[in-house]
């Protein structure tokens, strides 16, 4: 963590712990706030090469993004994780345009070029289905971190079957490992302030925390499913997705590296081979 990340942490838990004090429904809605919030929007400062920029409307917001190689029959849509943009994949779109798939890949919510300041799951999920809906068919589908999240519960709202390839690279398998993260990072544990926190998330979505977890969303998932992730993730933890390895989906395939971490896995040649050669397997 830089020192303006540490600075803000340590006000947010300075800011959290006062108001606590005097109203823990509002300390609660801070660190909501805080969870939905990427610290930072990166941003390319140089145009994307090959990349035609397209963008929608969702939310009342503007979405941006980027066409590869178009058009094509089969499409591939990439999907990157919290913080993130999608210029950080533009390695991949070039890779796969190369062998003759049309790419796309759009900055989620509140990240990149696209408009807002906070998003959630529940959103960028929506916006998936929006993408699908805007350009597809789509069969294919590459996603990072909490974009695996997103494409989980996109996909068990959208027609999809056994011919559908998913890549998840280090997916945010779980919600409430991502909560608990927050929690330890801003030193909290006065548990009313989480079971508050948690009752927010309920009133926005309807749903439970542990609802949003891919584990669970994957019994509802018919795709043909490559899984790659790093034993040292600290981020998104292979604990995790141990557990959903330990279902025995027959439509999940697993690989597991060791010492890549969260983003080194995504960049890593061995990775983009095993990316390229899932896609091209019929």
């Amino acid at each position: 963590m830089n020192p303006a990340h540490t600075f803000k942490v340590f006000y947010l838990r300075t800011k959290i712990k006062l108001i606590a004090t005097l109203s823990i429904r509002k300390a609660a809605k801070i660190i909501f706030k805080s969870f939905v919030t990427p610290f930072y929007k990166v941003i390319s400062k140089q145009p994307i090469k090959n990349a035609e920029p397209i963008q929608f409307l969702l939310n009342k917001k503007i979405i941006n993004g980027y066409q590869w190689n178009t058009p094509q029959t089969k499409k591939i849509l990439i999907l990157h994780g919290f913080g993130s943009a999608a210029y950080k994949f533009k390695d991949y779109a070039t890779m796969l345009a190369d062998k003759g798939f049309e790419v796309l890949a759009f900055d989620a919510p509140a990240h990149g070029k696209s408009d807002g300041k906070t998003t959630n799951a529940v959103e960028y999920s929506e916006m998936i289905k929006m993408v699908i809906d805007k350009f597809g068919p789509i069969p294919i589908f590459l996603a990072h971190s909490f974009g695996g999240m997103a494409l989980s519960l996109a996909l068990e709202n959208v027609p999809h079957n056994k011919n559908t390839k998913v890549i998840f690279i280090a997916p945010a398998t779980e919600t409430t490992t991502a909560i608990d993260g927050a929690f330890n990072l801003l030193k909290l544990k006065n548990k009313v302030l989480r079971m508050e926190f948690e009752k927010i998330i309920f009133e926005i979505s309807g749903q439970q925390t542990e609802w949003f977890s891919i584990r669970r969303a994957m019994h509802n998932i018919k795709a043909s499913v490559l899984w790659i992730h790093d034993e040292d993730d600290d981020t998104t933890p292979w604990a995790d997705a141990l557990k959903v390895k330990e279902d025995n989906h027959n439509n999940i395939k697993f690989v597991l590296t060791k010492g890549l971490g969260h983003r080194k896995i995504y960049h890593h040649k061995e990775t983009k081979n095993k990316v390229l050669e899932f896609i091209e397997n019929d």
